[in-house]
């Protein structure tokens, strides 16, 4: 990114930044009425064989991750032009994915103001340590670490922390407004469940929105880990930190088939939704194709995104993303040097 291009994209994207109630409605039922329908359809294939209801509990997933994309434009506040449509329409979504709409409103928003600056980490991000940090830590802590970035942990048993039991409480400091917002959002979760599973049975329950909760709860992490976990990512220290490099340098262009981008709500374009959340999800094509210089950002493909999963601390000499194994042979090479004697 050039100097030049950092002071002008801002307005070169302000075009998209208003939403269509006519889209969005019509999101709403392209979205909310398959996912209900394939939701009924998974349960009567329970008649037959789990494995057969596992076809539309693997859709009905990515149904749902759709869903939550409707539910963080919500908390944007740009799905709608309306602050209270938002809201009522996000708290909605907020219970299908048993998300509270305003904490991770506001979780998120101290994401978005703060990705890729060293000095501001640990709220609503990825846990990242630099290589210094990594090898100056205690064995406790690096063990903690390597833990908490194993794929299992962080697609398996990441979803169910994350959803069933962070989401459930309200962060220290919460205001009113927030904490009754989750309060609210827990009853209407609990009264759903309860409904549903008078309705079907507490095994049929189980077996179908435990599927699809697990399924898309893992792609929402991934999604969220790799679209700012690739080697060349952007990461300064506050003084350094710039808002736009961060959103363009620091977020990819994750380049899907065409049927995962639209289950995943386009939020492929990463790059275009963090240099503007004022971007409906349904404008970010567009907006991505009219601005050239967003052209030219950090780009993945499914295939190359794989690659992420080898990226576990950020080099802030060499300004990227290394493995455990090139920490080793950085760390080995400081103990030789060390070890030499002084002439």
């Amino acid at each position: 990114m050039t100097l030049q291009n950092t002071k002008t994209l801002k307005k070169q994207i302000a075009p998209f930044e208003k939403s269509t109630t006519k889209e969005s409605v019509w999101q709403l039922i392209n979205t909310v009425i398959p996912f209900i329908a394939l939701w009924y359809l998974a349960y009567l294939s329970l008649s037959v064989s789990y494995w057969l209801a596992l076809v539309p509990v693997v859709i009905a997933a990515g149904f749902l991750t759709r869903i939550f994309i409707i539910f963080h434009d919500c908390t944007h506040h740009s799905f709608f032009k309306n602050r209270r449509a938002n809201r009522i329409v996000g708290t909605a979504m907020g219970v299908l994915t048993i998300f509270p709409f305003d904490q991770w409103g506001h979780e998120h928003s101290v994401h978005h103001a703060t990705s890729g600056n060293l000095d501001k980490r640990g709220t609503g991000d990825i846990w990242t340590l630099t290589v210094d940090e990594y090898l100056a830590a205690p064995l406790k802590l690096r063990l903690a670490y390597r833990f908490y970035r194993n794929p299992l942990v962080m697609f398996g048993l990441g979803p169910i922390y994350v959803f069933l039991l962070k989401n459930r409480f309200n962060r220290k400091g919460a205001k009113k407004k927030e904490r009754n917002n989750t309060y609210l959002t827990n009853i209407l979760i609990v009264a759903a469940i309860g409904l549903l599973c008078w309705a079907v049975g507490w095994q049929s329950f189980l077996l179908v929105q435990g599927s699809i909760f697990l399924l898309s709860g893992s792609v929402g992490i991934w999604l969220f880990y790799v679209q700012h976990t690739f080697e060349d990512s952007y990461f300064e220290e506050d003084k350094e930190w710039e808002y736009v490099k961060a959103a363009v340098e620091g977020s990819s262009f994750y380049k899907l088939p065409k049927l995962m981008q639209f289950l995943t709500g386009n939020i492929g374009y990463h790059h275009v939704h963090h240099l503007s959340p004022r971007v409906p999800n349904y404008k970010l094509e567009e907006a991505h194709a009219s601005t050239p210089p967003l052209q030219n950002v950090p780009t993945i493909t499914l295939a190359t995104s794989l690659k992420s999963l080898r990226f576990r601390l950020w080099d802030e000499e060499r300004k990227n993303f290394v493995t455990f194994k090139d920490v080793k042979a950085v760390a080995k090479r400081s103990i030789s040097i060390q070890a030499k004697p002084e002439l």
